[in-house]
């Protein structure tokens, strides 16, 4: 298994002994797979369904790391569940129709376990790069190893397939703001809050209004704390339900069978009747209609479980943008300046993707696939994306359904023709998986 390989094909003479010979190379039969998230897992379990052999890398100790390690506790999926399952793996019944991320990440322990899914946890990627002269993927990992992962070893994967499955939220974004060196108190990003419970009577700010900002404000209310929501930018406030149906539910109904403009204009319509105006309480809409704008602008729309009550009732205080930060204080762009012991950064998340991969026509400068959904999937030399979608979990799972039959097919045709050879020809690794 760990043989060096004696008779070492053209493709490694352009390279240093010295580099082949320290880091650990090994020739994947498959894809590899960057990121054990939902994405990468559904893409592992369309691949293990059709007898394709792969690699799943994940620079985190466990699967599902955003949902496991930077989630506070009171979140629940804002979708039922029947629109958030992976592929082949409904919920269990006994699952509320709004699971909790502790039930979720159960589900996805459990769909992992189901499909004999293993990754190779504590493994970062540091760069892929397309090898065109030889039509292969050169992935080159750090591995952390031993009880503390104090050791740390270098490995390289040649492959054929890559699948970037590391997702749009794979690091905070964190706003520079002046003074906040200066400010004194505590600062965190919504990623490392957990819940209000050490917070209590202090008097907090939410900077950002999305569906993260809305439920840290809300659970730092029902922990007795005094939070002020900066609201920057325009904002659709939509209810959760209508008429007991989930409003995502009623939205893909209709456009079934309306234009999109008509079915934004329809859910504007029934946030009003629901929620009445919010503009009122500081919460400014967008010119144009929430899926519109969640199409164009990537903005999802907030949906309500609780906070607007908060907002109408004064217990959260919405306030405009920050101007700059001063000991124990903030100043806003209006001129107000309040006191506060403590700030929570709900400002959102950024694709990694750029850091690591070396290529730049499929993905973006901001990590995202330019063609849109639902052609984001594809790139070319066997370069795929699941997880970019900006549908949430449901796009992911189409994504993901698209891939593995598309490596399957691909994997079958080339296994076919030259089974024994592929693999001899282009192996020149000290380690064979």
């Amino acid at each position: 298994m760990h043989d060096i390989c004696l008779n070492m094909p053209p493709m490694v003479q352009n390279f240093d002994p010295e580099d082949l010979f320290s880091r650990r190379c090994i020739w994947v039969n498959g894809p590899v797979i960057v990121g054990a998230g939902p994405s990468g897992l559904a893409v592992a379990a369309g691949l293990k369904d059709q007898g394709v052999p792969f690699i799943i890398l994940e620079r985190a100790n466990c699967i599902a790391s955003l949902w496991q390690n930077r989630t506070y506790d009171r979140l629940k999926l804002h979708l039922p569940k029947q629109f958030c399952q992976l592929p082949n793996f409904p919920f269990p019944e006994d699952f509320p129709e709004y699971p909790t991320k502790f039930q979720f990440i159960s589900y996805l322990e459990l769909y992992a376990k189901h499909f004999n899914i293993a990754p190779q946890f504590n493994e970062t990627v540091q760069s892929a790069k397309y090898d065109e002269t030889f039509g292969l993927w050169r992935v080159k990992t750090i591995r952390r190893k031993g009880p503390s992962f104090g050791a740390e070893c270098e490995v390289e994967y040649i492959c054929r397939w890559l699948v970037v499955a590391t997702g749009e939220n794979s690091e905070k974004v964190v706003p520079e703001f002046e003074g906040l060196g200066e400010f004194g108190g505590h600062v965190t990003h919504a990623c490392e809050y957990k819940s209000g419970e050490g917070f209590g009577g202090q008097k907090v700010l939410v900077v950002g209004c999305g569906n993260s900002g809305m439920e840290v404000s809300l659970d730092l209310c029902n922990h007795n704390a005094k939070p002020s929501m900066v609201v920057r930018s325009s904002v659709h406030v939509l209810p959760r339900e209508v008429f007991g149906k989930s409003t995502f539910e009623v939205a893909v109904m209709l456009m079934k069978r309306l234009p999109l403009w008509m079915v934004d204009k329809i859910l504007l319509i029934l946030a009003r009747l629901t929620l009445g105006n919010v503009e009122k309480y500081g919460l400014k809409r967008p010119s144009v209609g929430p899926l519109e704008f969640k199409h164009t602008a990537g903005k999802t729309p907030v949906l309500d479980i609780g906070a607007l009550e908060k907002i109408r009732s004064g217990k959260i205080k919405v306030v405009p943008g920050i101007r700059r930060f001063l000991p124990g204080k903030v100043e806003l762009v209006d001129g107000q300046v309040l006191q506060i012991d403590s700030v929570v950064l709900a400002t959102g998340y950024h694709s990694n993707v750029p850091s690591w991969l070396k290529e730049n026509e499929f993905f973006s400068n901001d990590g995202i696939p330019r063609n849109p959904f639902p052609n984001g999937w594809k790139g070319k030399g066997g370069l795929y994306a699941v997880g970019f979608t900006r549908r949430g979990l449901s796009g992911a799972s189409l994504d993901a359904i698209n891939v593995a039959h598309d490596i399957a097919k691909s994997w079958k045709e080339e296994n076919k023709q030259n089974r024994k050879t592929v693999a001899a020809r282009h192996r020149r690794c000290i380690s064979h998986f």
